[in-house]
């Protein structure tokens, strides 16, 4: 037989194995399908010699085209940039992984525009499902993909209209953990800071178990502070203006940060005041991230069990494209309240996070608006 002419990066093909083995094309596909049967002993070795010498490798995309199955999942994340999207990716992956499956992930950076044209790629790849943690605003994509019965679990936020399976935190719990720590350590000034509410069911349930849990206690007072991350020096303005609200309040202040992102901004905001946790204000965040325990005596917050979120979410995702028709199943998991210095009780501390104190050294800062934050 003739040498392999294959130089480098040239694909070896199903013709040229055949070329090269002295058989038809047909004879190398019924060694590939493992049609055995109908090869004899003598053309099963010559082709799978041929095969080994040139280094064929078949098209998992084409034979899994040919046969209906891709193995492929698509995953669409609204920001990458999140570290929630990250952490779910990893239990996503670990799923795929164990169920002989490959991820696809698009960012759709929380735009329509991208969204869309995400969701054509991996229309084109024909993935067999998909995950789908969406900005929240245009739906018509989603209700026609459930038109249409294709498998998809959404993560973490819901869809109106759309009748899929999800999988996240039970949100309303969370803030509801997060709120009763904060009240029960003696904070009864109390804002939830959050990105815009509007089309996000997950912030709207953390704002939903944050303000029934302040409802138990009339005495103390909820605020809902609506900021804006892509504009600089809006959150430290938003906090500023709170805190100066709350100027003859008396109360004793903390923060309930949205997710890590907010987290991290309100930290920055905090910083360009010349405010700390948790003598200045007190501070929960949504989200264990890596630096929560290293920034000063520790932030608390409420960690989110991202890799089961990912795990299950692929898990459930199998179930519906091996075939379940059943009614649309909501999966929604617990977090963990992990308590550090930035919500330390302020009974015994009469100077701390007091309001009229905090406005008071806010009002003789050097702080400016346009500080970013």
């Amino acid at each position: 037989m003739r040498q392999s002419t294959k130089t480098g990066n040239d694909r070896v093909t199903i013709a040229q194995v055949a070329r090269e083995a002295g058989v038809s094309k047909t004879s190398v596909s019924r060694y590939l399908g493992g049609e055995f049967d109908a090869l004899s002993v003598q053309l099963r070795e010559q082709i799978g010699k041929t095969i080994a010498r040139l280094g064929y490798q078949p098209s998992q995309m084409a034979r899994g085209l040919k046969g209906g199955r891709t193995r492929l999942i698509g995953m669409l994340v609204a920001d990458i940039l999140n570290p929630y999207s990250v952490a779910v990716l990893h239990g996503a992956e670990a799923a795929c992984q164990k169920h002989g499956y490959t991820l696809m992930l698009c960012n759709t950076g929380n735009d329509e525009a991208r969204e869309k044209q995400s969701l054509a790629a991996l229309h084109s790849y024909s993935v067999e499902g998909l995950l789908f943690n969406t900005q929240g605003r245009n739906v018509t994509p989603l209700r026609e993909l459930g038109q249409a019965s294709f498998p998809v679990v959404l993560l973490d936020r819901h869809v109106e209209g759309c009748d899929f399976d999800l999988v996240g935190l039970d949100n309303v719990r969370a803030a509801q953990l997060a709120t009763r720590h904060l009240l029960g350590q003696g904070y009864t000034d109390i804002a939830l800071v959050v990105q815009s509410l509007f089309g996000v069911s997950s912030r709207q349930g953390r704002q939903a178990g944050f303000l029934q849990a302040m409802s138990e206690r009339p005495g103390c007072h909820a605020q809902t502070l609506e900021v804006d991350l892509d504009e600089p020096g809006h959150v430290a303005t938003v906090l500023r203006e709170f805190f100066l609200r709350r100027r003859d309040g008396g109360g004793r202040v903390a923060l309930l940060a949205g997710n890590g992102m907010v987290s991290l901004q309100i930290a920055l905001a905090l910083r360009s005041m010349k405010l700390n946790f948790p003598d200045d204000v007190g501070l929960l965040c949504f989200d264990e991230l890596a630096w929560s325990p290293l920034v000063g005596s520790g932030i608390s917050t409420i960690e989110q069990p991202t890799y089961e979120i990912g795990f299950t979410a692929i898990e459930r995702l199998l179930v519906r494209i091996h075939g379940e028709r059943s009614m649309r199943r909501e999966i929604l998991l617990d977090g963990k309240l992990i308590s550090r210095g930035s919500t330390a009780a302020v009974a015994d501390h009469p100077e701390r996070a007091l309001s009229a104190r905090l406005t008071e050294k806010i009002s003789s800062s050097t702080y400016t608006s346009h500080s970013r934050a």
